[in-house]
């Protein structure tokens, strides 16, 4: 029989003052941000421990408490070529407050001295402002008023000290998270016509910081969880399964570095001036590879991202993208580059990780504008030619839009106007009047791709190529 979790069944007497007040209670902040703080704990003198905040009505706090906080994350992968499995227990979450349950609760969070940090992930959509939020002494629903009300009392309980300001990381992945959710708070206080002395706190004494995170968290082990209870002794329903990469860039001033020492850890947490070449590097090789490798691999016959890599021809073909003609378009240091792409590559060799070509393959049209076409034309402006894969896959986009290969229905998924736009496109026989509709759409691209020199020519050869022999790697 497995005991129950908790803290003392497992034996854990450590008390450390909080000092990260945490809105989210999902598997990636207690895979990401939980784990760094924990080993944190573990290696540094750091000592302190985490409040969540369930930042919507219904959520996991009740089990999380249940639990005492305590949780088990696993993270499976490969390192160095190997596959590898570690698991670690999670000690320094002490409990999760509902503020829809206990508003006052929640706000006197606020009053602790030794509080220094704000964390969150509350979704992409969850940095808005919601003018229905009309007051503080009330609720706010959104979780920027949330927090606009908890720095207002903590504003006013410590009397506006200059020092009781804290580190703001939001964990969002949206661009200027840190930038969007100061802003937003300050509309807050307009809206609610709060005093110029609490404006100038949050501007002058509180730091909100932009990020990039990385880390794939598949979530709870639904699969393997009886194996891993044996193996941990306990009953955990809270067990969160993750890849062993991790990587976490916060837009800080040096102070926050110093309070936040993951460096002494060992983390793979840096700390920058400016985060943007970070994030050019995540979307253009992670994500755009991923873009890139989709419409190839699938009509090549190959159905999951793992596969891919392990195909000698598409794993050559994807390899050489990254390294041929997306890191030269980019401005970090080469060894960098170098080490991110590696790393990269594993992640997507990952054999813990079912990661289908079906589900990257939604929204393709936009994700190949952001993710893929900057690199392309950046290749072809440094090098004044075209990059032969990018182009490649470009072709093979389209020709995925069409929906139907070799008698097999393909997983095309976008909006209606886009389906329309490409079933209406394929109507014509013509391969160079299919590139030119689409490469000259402008909805798409944001401008005429029939204005590169050469892109139309090479993307009507590669369409003939693929009507008559299928598709042919390099």
């Amino acid at each position: 029989m497995l005991k129950k979790l908790n803290r003392k069944n497992a034996d854990i007497t450590t008390s450390r003052p909080v000092k990260v007040l945490q809105f989210g209670e999902g598997n990636f902040l207690r895979a990401f941000v939980d784990w760094i703080i924990e080993t944190l704990n573990e290696k540094t003198d750091f000592n302190g421990d985490v409040q969540v905040v369930q930042p919507i009505n219904k959520g996991m706090g009740q089990m999380i408490n249940d639990q005492d906080g305590l949780y088990h994350v696993v993270l499976n992968g490969i390192k160095n070529g190997k596959a590898s499995t570690e698991t670690k227990l999670i000690t320094c979450v002490q409990g999760v407050i509902n503020p829809y349950d206990d508003y006052q609760k929640y706000l006197a969070t606020g009053e602790n001295p030794a509080l220094q940090f704000i964390i969150s992930n509350t979704t992409e959509a969850g940095i808005a402002f919601d003018e229905k939020d009309s007051t503080p002494t009330s609720l706010p629903d959104s979780f920027p008023g949330k927090v606009t009300a908890l720095l207002h009392h903590r504003f006013n309980h410590f009397k506006g000290a200059s020092d009781k300001g804290l580190i703001v990381i939001p964990c969002e992945l949206i661009d200027k998270n840190g930038e969007k959710l100061q802003q937003t708070i300050l509309q807050y206080i307009d809206h609610w016509k709060l005093s110029s002395d609490f404006k100038n706190w949050i501007v002058k004494s509180n730091t909100f910081c932009n990020t990039l995170v990385d880390r794939i968290v598949p979530g709870f082990p639904k699969e393997t969880i009886d194996e891993i209870k044996n193996e941990i002794g306990f009953d955990d329903n809270l067990v969160v399964m993750a890849e062993p990469f991790h990587l976490w860039v916060i837009e800080a001033p040096d102070a926050v570095k110093g309070k936040f020492p993951t460096e002494k850890a060992g983390l793979d947490v840096k700390f920058v001036k400016d985060q943007t070449p970070y994030r050019t590097r995540k979307v253009r090789i992670l994500n755009g590879a991923h873009t890139s490798l989709v419409p190839v691999a699938y009509l090549y016959g190959i159905r999951m991202v793992r596969e891919s890599i392990d195909d000698p021809k598409m794993g050559a073909f994807i390899k050489e993208t990254i390294n041929d003609e997306i890191i030269p378009t980019l401005d970090l240091p080469l060894d960098e580059l170098n080490q991110f792409a590696h790393d990269v590559i594993e992640r997507f060799q990952n054999p813990f990780v079912k990661h289908e070509l079906a589900s990257i393959a939604l929204n393709s049209i936009s994700k190949f504008k952001v993710r893929v076409l900057p690199s392309l034309l950046e290749y072809h402006k440094r090098k004044n030619t075209l990059p032969t894969r990018l182009v490649y896959s470009l072709a093979c986009l389209i020709q995925f839009y069409k929906g139907t290969w070799e008698n097999e229905t393909l997983p095309v998924n976008d909006n209606a106007d886009i389906m329309e736009f490409f079933k209406e496109a394929w109507q014509s026989d013509d391969e160079t009047a299919i590139a030119t509709k689409v490469l000259s759409n402008v909805s798409f691209w944001d401008q005429d791709l029939t204005k590169v020199p050469g892109l139309t020519e090479s993307i009507s050869k590669h369409l003939k190529q693929l009507k008559a022999e299928g598709v042919r790697l390099f």
